[in-house]
């Protein structure tokens, strides 16, 4: 299972830079076409979009996304609280734990 992430240049940038391997940079007209795909494939499990970029979304692809458990779709945004926890509340688990 693979975490992948979808968004402008700058959301991305802090990702690239932590390791992950399937950043997706890109514009605003290619955002929906990039998620659907990225959404289809099989190998990622996690699918990381800025807040913003979900709100830009027609309401049934974003309904779709957010009640979607392969990926697990986590919104990030100022405001949305830390990563770990809401992996841990999508998932049950606890990707960050050691042992």
């Amino acid at each position: 299972m693979e975490i992948a992430v979808v968004g402008s240049e700058e959301f991305v940038t802090g990702f690239r830079l932590a390791g992950i391997r399937k950043v997706y940079s890109v514009t605003p007209d290619k955002l929906m076409e990039t998620l659907v795909r990225v959404m289809d494939e099989e190998s990622v499990g996690i699918l990381a979009v800025h807040t913003k970029d979900l709100e830009r979304l027609p309401p049934q692809l974003r309904t779709k996304m957010m009640a979607s458990v392969d990926p697990v779709v986590i919104p990030v945004g100022e405001d949305e609280g830390d990563m770990r926890d809401k992996v841990r509340k999508a998932m049950g688990i606890d990707l960050y734990k050691s042992g």
